[in-house]
């Protein structure tokens, strides 16, 4: 018999392994939105993707902007400023382009992003949560920890959205 998973939300589940203490409501954060995004795209037909209901923002456009953002914000947190392939997706999010991608792939993007910053914060040295990193062309200044909590909370904004959006066109 396979178990069910967890009902609990990703928080109460403890302490997630290797991932250093002060980045934990990051990591859970992002677990969380990973789950929401698979329960509330599963079946959502591709048809609808770029449908956008009272002129909101579209799912596809959330699924691309969630990956893109977490993409960027982690890449300032690391010091590093956006490569041109970076700034060339932020362009294209939430354009249906050429062959528009599937739900299925545009989730899977999300999926590979939210396990790459997984591995970021694996790997960060609380000591340099405090560290000033420059954001966007401005080099407007913050903090490792403060690029980190936006990610996530900025993340979970955008679920919100998406949830609502996924729903009005499940209707």
């Amino acid at each position: 018999m396979i178990p069910s998973p967890d009902p609990r939300e990703v928080w109460l589940r403890g302490p997630l392994p290797a991932i250093p203490s002060l980045l934990q409501p990051v990591a859970h954060a992002l677990l969380q939105a990973r789950e929401e995004v698979d329960a509330l795209m599963r079946d959502f037909p591709d048809a609808l993707l770029w449908e956008r209901p009272a002129n909101i923002a579209s799912v596809g456009f959330h699924l691309q902007h969630l990956t893109g953002v977490l993409d960027r914000l982690f890449t300032y947190a690391r010091g590093e400023s956006l490569s041109s392939a970076q700034l060339t997706a932020l362009s294209l999010e939430g354009k249906s382009v050429g062959q528009s991608p599937t739900v299925s792939e545009l989730v899977n993007s999300f999926n590979e992003q939210v396990d790459v910053a997984l591995a970021q914060l694996r790997r960060t040295d609380e000591q340099t949560l405090t560290k000033i990193r420059g954001v966007g062309r401005a080099q407007i200044p913050s903090t490792v920890m403060g690029l980190f909590v936006h990610a996530a909370e900025h993340t979970m904004r955008h679920i919100g959205q998406l949830s609502v959006t996924a729903r009005i066109l499940s209707i």
